[in-house]
């Protein structure tokens, strides 16, 4: 059962789109994870509570839209914000209670205690909370809220590992109550670890991040290297396989700004991020060379197509600026130097 429809959802400021129009659906028992920017994910959470307007668009949530009746839409959504305010004087006892008060929650808090740790200091003033626990208390705000469509901004930012832990739980205990959960998040590893479905979302659009878990994966290879066998027939597989945490995750070349090695470690760099690779320098090498990657360094791969300038430091020292915010430099090595000019056509 489909809970959250966004379709055609688009932003554009002034002359620069902050994403094009995108088609993203939720279902009950369905985590899914948006990665995107700072600037993206407020847009779209603005946008859920109509403080930004769809122009073109439409947002539904169980069937409810918020302009047909604004009441009905958001008893069926519930958002869990990074920044959010607590009532600090109160111990978490007597917030739980108020919440459960003015949503009709007739169950006993046990349960909630239970499920973010809190029983132990239940009795506490939130005021006296650390960072963690304060967070803590804001997803057993939206379990005594329990919408149909549970949404977390950065859920697991800043945390400690227990309250990760914590988060992982909840989410799972939500999937098996047929809940919907949507992530926003600028933690690609955290996504992976915790969503069904992962995207990105910027100003290409929304694209879906191709995961499996790892003995799947390895299934589905096994099954896929046992048809060739069958057949004879070469398989043209050209996506990069990373691994986080038990997830194989699989990237397109395009998506690939450079890979660096280090210390025998290849890791492959998408957009500032750093995902490992098993796969030796020299092995991605011989797959992306057909594709415009470019071994600039014997430490570095490059996507040729993310090159903006080449700098000229002095006569043996040279680097690559890519076309993104930071403007990541990538070394060249001298040698290399004389082949990119050869591949370019530059004398």
């Amino acid at each position: 059962m489909t809970i959250l429809i966004m379709k055609d959802i688009e932003k554009h400021e002034k002359d620069t789109i902050l994403f094009p129009s995108f088609h993203l659906e939720v279902a009950a028992s369905e985590i899914t994870a948006v990665y995107s920017t700072l600037n993206v994910r407020s847009t779209i959470l603005d946008m859920l509570t109509g403080d930004t307007p769809s122009l073109n668009g439409s947002i539904t949530i169980n069937g409810e839209s918020l302009s047909e009746n604004k009441r009905a839409y958001f008893s069926q959504l519930g958002i869990c914000y990074f920044e959010d305010g607590l009532y600090e004087r109160l111990s978490i006892k007597d917030y739980f209670s108020f919440f459960g008060r003015l949503y009709g929650f007739n169950q006993l808090y046990d349960s909630i205690f239970q499920l973010t740790q809190l029983h132990e200091i239940r009795n506490k003033r939130i005021k006296d909370l650390s960072f963690s626990e304060k967070k803590r208390v804001q997803y057993g705000r939206l379990l005594i809220q329990s919408p149909p469509l549970f949404i977390f901004e950065e859920p697991d930012l800043n945390v400690d590992m227990e309250t990760k832990r914590i988060f992982i739980n909840i989410t799972k205990k939500l999937k098996e109550s047929r809940k919907a959960i949507l992530l926003f998040t600028s933690n690609m590893e955290s996504a992976i670890t915790i969503a069904d479905k992962v995207y990105r979302l910027d100003e290409n659009g929304l694209l879906l991040i191709q995961t499996e878990a790892e003995d799947q994966t390895t299934d589905n290879l096994d099954a896929v290297s046992s048809q060739n066998e069958k057949e004879l027939q070469p398989i043209q597989f050209n996506k990069i396989p990373t691994k986080v945490n038990e997830k194989i995750v699989l990237f397109d070349p395009p998506e690939i700004d450079y890979i660096e090695s280090n210390d025998g470690q290849a890791n492959i760099y998408i957009k500032g991020e750093a995902f490992p690779s098993s796969l030796t320098l020299t092995n991605l090498e011989e797959r992306l060379q057909h594709v415009g990657f470019f071994r600039c360094h014997r430490s570095y791969i490059i996507n040729l197509q993310k090159v903006r300038e080449v700098i000229t430091w002095t006569r043996n020292s040279y680097s690559l600026v890519l076309d993104d915010k930071e403007k990541t430099q990538i070394p060249l090595s001298k040698a290399k130097m004389a082949e990119l000019r050869d591949l370019l056509g530059i004398k």
